[in-house]
C-alpha cells in the first residue's frame, strides 16, 4: 500500500484534507471489523470443527456450534457498544 505523501496532503485545502482523513478513518474501521470477524470465525472453527473434514458440508453439530459461537460474538459486541454509548451520555 502506498504511503500517504505528507507534502501532497499539505497542498490540499482544509476540506479535502478533512475528507481524506475521514475516508482513511472509515477504511481503518472497516479493516478492524474484518479482522475481528476473521479472528472470531477462526476461533469458532477451531472450537467447533474437531473432526477430519470428509465432505463439503458441516455436520449438524458443527453447524449449530458455529452458529452459536458466532452469535455469542455478535451479542457480546452489541452489548459492548450499548455500554459504551450509555457511558458517553
Amino acid at each position: 500500500m502506498p504511503e500517504l505523501d505528507s507534502q501532497a496532503l499539505a497542498s490540499l485545502d482544509a476540506e479535502s484534507r478533512k475528507e481524506i482523513m475521514q475516508w482513511i478513518d472509515s477504511e481503518n474501521s472497516k479493516a478492524k471489523v474484518q479482522s475481528s470477524i476473521h479472528n472470531f470465525t477462526d476461533m469458532c472453527w477451531k472450537k467447533c470443527v474437531t473432526k477430519d473434514i470428509t465432505s463439503n458440508m458441516l455436520d449438524t453439530t458443527e453447524s449449530n456450534c458455529m452458529t452459536n459461537c458466532l452469535q455469542r460474538f455478535l451479542d457480546t459486541n452489541i452489548n459492548v457498544v450499548k455500554l459504551i454509548q450509555a457511558a458517553q451520555k
